[in-house]
Formats: C-alpha cells, structure tokens, sequence
C-alpha cells in the first residue's frame, strides 16, 4: 500500500504540473440570491488563456478504466479527465458512461462492468454489503448540493413543509435519506408526503413549467430551474438542515467514488493513474479561472444544455476530491447518522473499515 500511496501523489504531482489555466471571467449572476455568489473576477486585465499543456510525457499503462459517472456534479468534475482521454493525454485509456440516475448503473456495477463508478454516498454503502466487499470507497467527491425550491415563499423552515407534498428525485438514494432524516428530527416523520421521479431534468423540467409547487432538488438541477421560471425560488438549503439536525455529528457527502477491490488489486498502477488525473480534473473545474472553459465542457459531454447555466451553477456544485483518512473519518460520519436513522439506507448493515480504500 506504501508502493500505492506514493503512485498516487507522483502522478499527481507530475499532472498538477501541466494543468492548464485560463483567463478569469466574471461569473454571470446566479439565478437567485439565495444561493451563494459566484466568485468575483480580478479587477487587472486577464491574460490571454494560454494553450493546454499535457505536461512531461508519462509512460503508458496499456490500461482500460470502464467509467460510469451521473449527469451532475460527479460527472462535472470527471470533464477535464473525459476531455483529455478523448485527445489521448492521459496515462491509462478510459471508457465513459454517463447515467440519468443510479437505477441505470446499479445493476451493472454489482456484475462487474464497470472499474470505476461515481455514485451517491450511501449507495456506496449498500454496494458494499451487497457484493460482499467487492467494491471499495476511493474519493468523495461532492458535498451537500440538495435544495427545496419553492414557487412561491409560503416555506420559510422546515416547520413548514408539514402536510406538503415535496417532489424529489433519487428514491433509494442520498436524496431521500437525507430529507427522511432532516424530516425526522424536525418532528416532521409521516407529516411530508414525497413524490419521486426518475431523474433530475424531468423534475427540473416539472419545475419550470409550473406543474410541481414544492421540489428537493440537486445542483445544478437547481439553476437550470431557476434560470427558467423566474417565480421559483429557494426556500431551504438542506445542507444547512443537516448540519443543524446532526449538531456536528456529521457532514452531507452526496457523493463519491467507488473502484472495484479486484482491479485496485491487479492493477495498482492504473488504479493510482486513475486518482492522479481525476483530482487534476476536479481541480481544473473548481478554479474559478477556469469556469468558461469547464463551462463549455460541461455542456460538450452533454451534462447541461447551455454554458450560461453551466457558468452559474457550477460554483455551487460543492465538487471535490477528499481521499485517505479524511475521506474515511467524513464517509463514516455520515454513513453512520444515515444508518442510526434508518439501516436500509446503507444496505441493512453498517459497513466495516473494509469499504474504505485509503492508500
């Protein structure tokens, strides 16, 4: 694992080498106020971008990585790694598959075909027990992005969705457990009635055409809505709920990324390749002199329609990358909030230190 752990930060110290970085560009204003502002450019005159740089040549691993990822912030953060495979400037070879919802992958992960997988948090958990360890936690990589938007302002707190309806995506996922649990320590259990739909942009779209009141919704889902009705508005930042309900026991990880135990064991060095680039990518994407360019990918593989949108929502987005014990000591926390409310949230039993690979 010595050997592993210093692949990693090689590759990773090699690749941050040659990121590339553009001009910054203001931000364009995001949707509503409630959401917080995109960072503010320099006031100096930005440079000219400079051209990309694959940085100093790295020697092939000869290796295939089967990639699936969500069309959301999981997705968003892989664009600069999806980008650069497609020009042939990465170590390992990678094969993507984007998915509407976890229900397109699940099955597909639990029979082996996919390596790597970016999927909610707790479902990491339930794969876990479901494959009897054969899956393994690598990187979370994005934190709280659930919303409830509202059209109208009748919601000022949760107090007040009692005997609302709330429409949501993500039954079976993060999304839900994380609304049961916030609804639960309100005193709201049995109170909210939830519809679910199957994916995001069908409840975005729900949203802006005026058919739904009431939506718990993720970025950048969230933008997309808003920029499209102006009626609409955020009404609570369920991050902030969270936060207030778990009293610092824990954080909102809607996110993550899972590799097969059998290929981090047979190929170390592809597995170590794979981490190096994609926390290149999310550190491409997060930095604010980047966001037209990441923009413009963003909307390239299909993620988001328009890169106005992509502009503003992607500040929001909560992308990261938190591997090693960080990872473990975050995941754990909230896998454990998420089991003490509720077992079948993270597969009926709480997993050991087995799903956490830490380098």
């Amino acid at each position: 694992m010595k050997r592993f752990a210093s692949l990693v930060l090689i590759f990773a110290l090699v690749l941050s080498l040659g990121a590339c970085g553009g001009a910054p560009a203001p931000a364009p204003e995001s949707p509503s106020s409630s959401l917080p502002e995109s960072p503010a450019p320099p006031a100096e005159e930005p440079s000219q971008p400079e051209t990309a740089s694959p940085g100093p040549a790295l020697e092939k691993t000869g290796k295939t990585l089967r990639v699936a990822a969500l069309k959301g912030p999981t997705a968003m953060g892989m664009v600069k790694l999806m980008d650069d495979a497609a020009k042939g400037e990465t170590v390992n070879d990678y094969q993507f598959t984007l998915a509407g919802s976890p229900d397109e992958i699940t099955g597909r992960i639990i029979q082996g075909e996919f390596d790597v997988a970016a999927v909610p948090t707790n479902l990491a958990a339930t794969l876990y027990n479901k494959t009897q360890g054969k899956i393994q936690l690598a990187a979370l990589n994005t934190l709280g992005v659930l919303y409830v938007i509202e059209a109208g302002d009748s919601v000022q707190s949760v107090a007040d969705l009692a005997g609302r309806t709330v429409y949501s995506t993500g039954k079976g996922s993060t999304p839900e457990f994380a609304l049961n649990y916030v609804l639960e320590q309100n005193g709201l259990g049995g109170q909210v009635a939830v519809e679910y739909k199957s994916e995001h942009a069908e409840l975005a779209a729900l949203l802006a055409q005026g058919q739904a009141e009431l939506a718990l919704l993720p970025q950048p889902f969230v933008t997309t809505a808003l920029a499209q009705n102006d009626k609409l508005r955020v009404a609570l930042d369920l991050t902030q709920e969270w936060d207030k309900a778990a009293q610092g026991a824990s954080q909102l990880t809607m996110g993550c990324v899972i590799i097969q135990r059998a290929f981090l064991e047979e190929n170390a060095e592809a597995a170590a390749a794979f981490l190096a680039e994609y926390q290149a990518s999310v550190d491409y994407v997060t930095d604010p002199a980047n966001l037209d360019a990441a923009a413009s990918l963003i909307v390239q593989e299909g993620i988001l329609p328009k890169e106005g949108v992509a502009k503003a929502a992607l500040p929001n987005c909560a992308i990261t990358f938190i591997s090693g014990e960080e990872m473990k000591r975050t995941a754990s926390g909230f896998l454990k909030v998420l089991y003490d409310a509720d077992p079948k949230a993270v597969g009926g039993t709480l997993p050991d230190d087995g799903l956490y690979f830490v380098g």
